[in-house]
């Protein structure tokens, strides 16, 4: 919240808002702030207007071209966050979300960085990135690049090896057990480190979790 920059009657477009725990994470961070959800599946959008009923969620594909009717260069503010690995057309997907931000709206996007394990092609993510290859997606997309940081070492780093170490592992007990028992294994994991990603580094060479700042143009 602290690098969005967001605060009283500012407008946020969270692109790609899931199930909405992102949004209501921001919203409960300045309730003043109005919000807009843009994601792909209806579903995601029933359960994130459930948990953040006041906000907007719209069904859409943001790899095809979009008519944001009353919602058109809307947002002053927009998240990205952990999106942009699952699609093989990322600069696309920005492109076509930036017909909902206004000129000069501030975006902040997050992405993995390091290796790509098998649990994470498992679950959908095409690539990871670089801060090189993240720069050009951005700039492919016509944004203009504030910052980029990697940020997660050491504990993210770690925490991430021992999903690399468990390989193939790791999506068979997806298979086996289902996703439910896996995530609630995988919480009490998080839990564990969730003090210790506190004290990682928020800029270094070696980290695994990028955070890219960016602007439309004006």
């Amino acid at each position: 919240m602290r690098l969005l920059g967001a605060i009283l009657g500012d407008r946020v477009v969270d692109i790609g808002s899931g199930q909405g725990d992102l949004a209501r994470e921001l919203v409960a961070a300045t309730p003043s702030i109005d919000l807009l959800g843009l994601e792909l599946s209806a579903a995601g959008c029933r359960i994130a207007g459930e948990k953040t009923p006041g906000a907007t969620f719209l069904q859409t594909n943001l790899l095809e071209e979009q008519s944001p009717g009353a919602f058109a260069q809307w947002g002053t503010h927009a998240t990205c966050s952990e999106v942009l690995e699952h699609v093989d057309e990322p600069a696309l997907l920005l492109r076509n979300a930036m017909a909902y931000l206004a000129p000069g709206a501030r975006l902040v996007i997050t992405v993995p960085a390091g290796p790509r394990t098998a649990f994470d092609k498992s679950i959908g993510h095409r690539q990871h990135f670089t801060k090189k290859s993240i720069t050009e997606v951005m700039r492919a997309a016509g944004l203009e690049v504030i910052d980029v940081n990697a940020a997660g070492f050491p504990f993210f780093n770690l925490y991430r090896t021992l999903v690399l170490l468990r390989g193939n592992k790791l999506v068979d007990d997806v298979k086996q057990q289902g996703a439910a028992a896996t995530s609630a294994s995988a919480g009490a994991v998080l839990k564990l480190f969730g003090p210790l990603f506190k004290l990682n580094t928020s800029n270094s060479p070696f980290g695994w979790q990028l955070v890219a700042v960016a602007r439309v143009p004006r």
